[in-house]
């Protein structure tokens, strides 16, 4: 099919061919050009992402349950930070360290 732009006029895809190229209303169009040619390429709408293929049952149960023993903590008040700066948050690890560490014990002179 051809027609004949005009000047003030949009360019406009003529519906026959939007119909072969199975186009309707709302779809998503691309637009490619170079010198002499246009292409126009339907882009397919994006599908929202699914977790119900994302991982396997038991993937899924597995993160399930530590997303609960991660809110139990919380609502437990086993948290540490918010923290300002990086500074911060490494002393705090490094006196959590020392804390969890079991005391040396001291030789006794026999």
């Amino acid at each position: 099919m051809t027609i004949t732009l005009k000047k003030k006029a949009r360019l406009v895809v003529p519906p026959g061919i939007q119909r072969k190229a199975r186009l309707k209303a709302g779809d998503q169009v691309e637009f490619k050009a170079t010198p002499g040619m246009i292409t126009i390429v339907s882009k397919p709408p994006a599908a929202p992402p699914s977790t119900d293929d994302e991982y396997t049952p038991e993937q899924r149960r597995i993160i399930d349950r530590q997303i609960t023993e991660g809110l139990e903590d919380i609502k437990k008040g086993r948290t540490y930070g918010p923290f300002n700066t990086v500074e911060e948050m490494v002393a705090s690890m490094e006196a959590n360290i020392q804390k969890s560490r079991p005391a040396k014990r001291r030789k006794t002179g026999r």
